[in-house]
């Protein structure tokens, strides 16, 4: 039987893989696939394929533009374990010093798990639709004729949904999800926009 090229076997990982979603976000109501969760999932492909994956960091900065926000690159490889062929995909990350809620060492993590599972999903051609992350429905829709309902509840400032909001967004959240779970009057809105 003739043997596979890395290309052809990572074109069967990306069929075969999958990963579960065993984290939970308790503000979207949805659950999400972590980097680890990636990484968990590639394990058994490993000795299938006489593979190996790894993934590297990369704090990336402009050293000529002052006040720049520091990117963590990260690349995610797959390498043949004959040693000599390896294919790669990265992912480039922000990360937001002014967070607040957040030790420093917290937002270097932060950026450095997204740009994590970004790389893996790069590589891996995970399709982000299908991950609740990136195609989380908060709004309801009729389940008649699936058309949007607005049924959506009213944002106020001074409720414990919107301090739940702020630190939503503080955590590292966006403004998106939170619209469509809720209707922001647009001084909330503005409100909500200081926020980080």
């Amino acid at each position: 039987m003739k043997e596979l090229s890395l290309n052809e076997k990572l074109s069967r990982i990306q069929i075969e893989f999958k990963a579960n979603k065993s984290r939970f976000n308790s503000f979207g109501k949805y659950n999400f696939r972590s980097a680890e969760d990636i990484l968990e999932g590639l394990k058994p492909f490993n000795e299938k394929y006489g593979v190996s994956f790894t993934i590297t960091e990369e704090l990336v900065t402009n050293d000529f533009v002052a006040n720049t926000i520091p990117m963590m690159k990260s690349t995610a490889t797959i390498f043949d374990n004959n040693g000599i062929n390896e294919l790669s995909a990265t992912a480039i990350v922000g990360v937001d010093l002014n967070q607040k809620g957040m030790q420093v060492p917290q937002q270097f993590g932060s950026a450095s798990s997204y740009a994590k599972k970004y790389a893996l999903g790069n590589l891996l051609l995970i399709d982000d639709t299908q991950d609740a992350d990136a195609a989380n429905k908060h709004d309801k829709t009729d389940s008649a004729n699936n058309a949007p309902t607005d049924d959506k509840k009213w944002l106020n400032k001074n409720t414990p949904e919107f301090s739940k909001s702020i630190e939503y967004l503080k955590g590292g959240g966006n403004i998106e999800a939170i619209e469509k779970k809720y209707k922001l009057a647009k001084a909330v809105k503005d409100e909500l926009l200081k926020v980080k």
